[in-house]
This record gives structure tokens, C-alpha cells and sequence, in this order.
């Protein structure tokens, strides 16, 4: 079987299509079959085993070209993958007369409106309004949905939105993140003096956007003393939040690493006492797994399908959004009560053991046989 695999971030991008496509690509490529990737990037991919084609985001013409990428590809190819770039997968496919499979992350049409501050609510509320914009959005990405023979949404909770936009439930299931395989990691006291960290530390890895909210997390640090976080990753947030660390008098106790591999996010999450997530809305992170595989409870806030995974008490703890004294208040019951600390830290591993690579990627695999086959 040939695939195409759509993804509008690729390595070294942060986020989780970033992790995703190239962690299936690499699994399918192993099994057996004939991968393609087509993405957007700054930069020349580094190479694979495969092909990646990719369309510089600086180009005025980019969804067009990406588009014609998908459709060049799928000609030869027996189905399209898209975990992002809905549209442009949808229309390429269609061109070519392929079978598309969609792995939906999010609603996009809510991240654009965030991102460009015209809409401050919850996800749940933007579902009941919207403008001219946002209504052809929604008519766009439903009828690049509709074309799909299936649609993958990693937390049940995303699912259900989707299926609000008149998806056919047949076609929609849910399907977690997996949980990364694990490299052979060093000590965790060699890992923290690797990392250069003391005391009472938490970790972050991820995308630096709106959507993490990770002015929440600082806030929440400014009024607990003795806690240091460590913030891996890059995005358009940055500068902001290194300046707003600064105005909460938090230099030496914020840390801003950059982007970095997947590989030192888990040796960072190991090294760390806990994961932390002050997201204003989420689906189902892929950061959150990572941590609870290497043994990293999370202290998470409540929304989307975070809860499907951190439960509380178990392997983390969880907080209301946007509330930054109720997230200094988890901190500080974390890292006051020493038997707490040591049971959700040893059930964080046994909490996402089910989430192999080996079962999801498997059920994905079995997923676009089926629609290749049709």
C-alpha cells in the first residue's frame, strides 16, 4: 500500500501533528508500505527514508501548492492521510480520486479565531456563534470532513464536538494518542545535574501559543517560592512570555530551552517532578502522555479531553482554566505532601500503558487498508 502523509508541521516544528506523522510515517514505512509526506516547514526537511515534499510558508501561494502536492502524490498512491491541512488533503485527494482518512486535532476554525484575538470564549461557546468568516470555515472544513471515509479524533470529547458539525457517527472514532516508546534513559539524578536543575522543578513542552495559556503557569510560579519551570519550545508567544517571566520577578526560576527534540522532552519530563499544563483548551495532548510515560505525573488544567487522561488524584491533578491562584494552589498540594507526590508518580507510567504505538498505529494502518481497498 502507498500512503500520503499530510501534516502541516514537521520535525523540528513543536506540536503534536509534528510528533504524530512522522512517528506513523516511520511505522508504516517499517511494515512495509510506500510513504510519501507533503508539509509546510521554513526550512529543507531533514532527510527521511521517504520522500517529504514541502511548500515554504512564506509562499503567497502555499495552500494551492500544497494542494497540487497532495493531488501529485495521491495519483501514485492508494490512499491520503491528513492529520492537518484538512482542506488541501481533501481537495487533493479528490483531484486524484484517492480515499482520504483524516486524523482531526482540533477545531481549526476556533484556533484561527483565537489566534487572531477575535473570539476570547471557550470552544464549547464558539460551537453556538460566528460570522460570515467563520461560517464558510465551518462549511469548508465540514465538506472536506464529509469527503473522508474516516475520521480519527484522539479524545472523546473532540468527538463529540465533531460530531456536532454533522459528521456521520459510523465514521467517527476515538482513537488516543499513543504513549512514545521509551529510549533507555539515564538515572534521574544524572538527568537533573545533565539538565542543570535543583529543587523543586516542573516541565513544559509544547507549542508557545494562546492556546497553552502559559501566562497562567507563570503567574501561578510568581506566588509559589522554591519551584522552578522549565518551558521547552518555541511560537509566537515567546518573547511575551520571557518578558512577562521577567515582570513577575521569575529570572533563574523560568527557564525558556527552545525548541528541542523529542527525545530531551522525555529526558526533560524524567529529570522534572511534574508536567504542567495551563491550557485554555485542549484535545488530547500529546505532551501529557509523553510525561506520564517516563513517569512525570501532570498538573493539568480540566478541559477538552485532558480529563480523559489525567485523572485526578491518580496521576495528576486537575484545575478550571484560566485560574492561576487555583493552579498555585495544585502546586503547592503537590509538592507539600510528599505521599501524594510518590503514588501519582508511580501510577503515571501504569496509566497510559495501554497507549502503545504498536495498537494505535496498527489501528490507523487497518484503517487505510480498508479505505484503500474500497
Amino acid at each position: 500500500m502507498k500512503v500520503v502523509v499530510v501534516s502541516g508541521i514537521w520535525p523540528p516544528d513543536p506540536g503534536g501533528p509534528a510528533s504524530h506523522a512522522p512517528a506513523l510515517a516511520e511505522f508504516l514505512h517499517r511494515r512495509g508500505h510506500a510513504i510519501e509526506v507533503v508539509t509546510t516547514a521554513d526550512a529543507t526537511p531533514a532527510a527521511r527514508a521517504y520522500p517529504v515534499h514541502w511548500v515554504s510558508r512564506r509562499s503567497a501561494l502555499r495552500h494551492v501548492r500544497c494542494a497540487l502536492l497532495v493531488r501529485s502524490g495521491a495519483r501514485g498512491a492508494d490512499v491520503v492521510y491528513a492529520t492537518s491541512m484538512i482542506r488541501r488533503a481533501a481537495i487533493g485527494s479528490r483531484l486524484a480520486r484517492r480515499p482520504l482518512v483524516v486524523k482531526l486535532v482540533s477545531d481549526e476554525v476556533f484556533e484561527r479565531a483565537t489566534r487572531s484575538g477575535r473570539y476570547e470564549g471557550t470552544l464549547d461557546e464558539f460551537q453556538r456563534i460566528g460570522g460570515a468568516r467563520t461560517r464558510f470555515l465551518r462549511q469548508t472544513r465540514n465538506a472536506a470532513l464529509r469527503r473522508a471515509r474516516h475520521v480519527f479524533c484522539p479524545s472523546a470529547y473532540l468527538r463529540d464536538v465533531a460530531l456536532g458539525w454533522g459528521l456521520v457517527q459510523e465514521h467517527v472514532s476515538v482513537l488516543p494518542n499513543p504513549a512514545p516508546p521509551i529510549p533507555a534513559l539515564p538515572a534521574r539524578d544524572e538527568l537533573r545535574a545533565e539538565l542543570q536543575l535543583k529543587g523543586h522543578v516542573l516541565a513544559f513542552a509544547g507549542r508557545l501559543g494562546p492556546q497553552k495559556a502559559l501566562g497562567i503557569a507563570l503567574e501561578a510560579l510568581a506566588v509559589v517560592p522554591e519551584v522552578t519551570l522549565v518551558v521547552a519550545g518555541d511560537g509566537p508567544e515567546r518573547v511575551a512570555l520571557e518578558a512577562r517571566a521577567s515582570e513577575l520577578g521569575l529570572e533563574g526560576r523560568a527557564r525558556f530551552l527552545g525548541s528541542i527534540s523529542r527525545e530531551r522532552v522525555l529526558r526533560l519530563f524524567r529529570a522534572a517532578d511534574a508536567s504542567v499544563l495551563s491550557s485554555a483548551w485542549e484535545n488530547f495532548p500529546h505532551t501529557v502522555v509523553e510525561a506520564l510515560a517516563v513517569g512525570c505525573p501532570v498538573i493539568a488544567t480540566a478541559v477538552g479531553g485532558v480529563p480523559e487522561v489525567v485523572r485526578e488524584g491518580e496521576n495528576g491533578l486537575l484545575v478550571p482554566p484560566n485560574d492561576a491562584a487555583a493552579l498555585a494552589a495544585a502546586i503547592r498540594r503537590f509538592f507539600d505532601n510528599d505521599e501524594l507526590r510518590r503514588r501519582l508518580t508511580e501510577a503515571a507510567p501504569r496509566s497510559v500503558a495501554a497507549y502503545t504505538e504498536e495498537a494505535v498505529f496498527t489501528r490507523i494502518e487497518e484503517e487505510l487498508t480498508r479505505a484503500a481497498g474500497r
